[in-house]
């Protein structure tokens, strides 16, 4: 496997010092194609930024995938840093300046979510907002457990995301 390109000493966008190295990669994604891997670290500020690229140019996408089996959670996902996840009456993850691109499956990006509700909850002062984050986790460890099916949504305006399975639907997404 090539080794993934670096140029260190590269002034940080951030903190402005000369600590930042850059990444890039390209490798191989089973059913999805050759993809590009992009990052950059701050070593002093731990800055942090990171994308994919699909090699080839696609057409804006929608994937809709119902969570229904604990064996759901392997499915692999490609998140480009430009794509929405949508998770119906739990949250929407939309893309901002900080947005990430990546490679996981499904059980990642729930884990992501849980821990966001955590958060949320440890620093709610209002009860309501902790009984809802709390009610939320309830649910999430359900369709974590298989014991409760949940639709899962990621649309990208750069086509550079998937959901890899026979189960995904996939559309066009109709861009604004």
């Amino acid at each position: 496997m090539p080794k993934p390109e670096t140029v260190a000493g590269q002034p940080c966008p951030l903190c402005h010092k000369k600590t930042l190295t850059l990444m890039e990669e390209d490798t191989e994604v089973p059913y999805f194609g050759k993809v590009y891997i992009f990052s950059m670290t701050c070593s002093d500020c731990k800055y942090h930024k990171a994308d994919i690229e699909a090699a080839e140019r696609k057409e804006p996408c929608k994937y809709t995938f119902e969570i229904s089996s604990e064996n759901d959670l392997k499915t692999r996902i490609v998140k480009s840093s430009e794509a929405t996840v949508k998770i119906p009456h739990i949250t929407t993850i939309t893309p901002g300046p900080a947005a990430q691109g990546f490679v996981t499956n499904i059980e990642g990006i729930l884990k992501r979510v849980i821990y966001q509700i955590e958060s949320a909850r440890d620093t709610a002062e209002d009860d309501a907002d902790k009984k809802k984050a709390k009610n939320m986790l309830k649910k999430l460890t359900k369709i974590m457990w298989g014991q409760e099916k949940q639709k899962i949504i990621l649309e990208d305006p750069s086509g550079n995301s998937a959901i890899i399975s026979d189960k995904a639907e996939k559309s066009t997404l109709k861009v604004k």
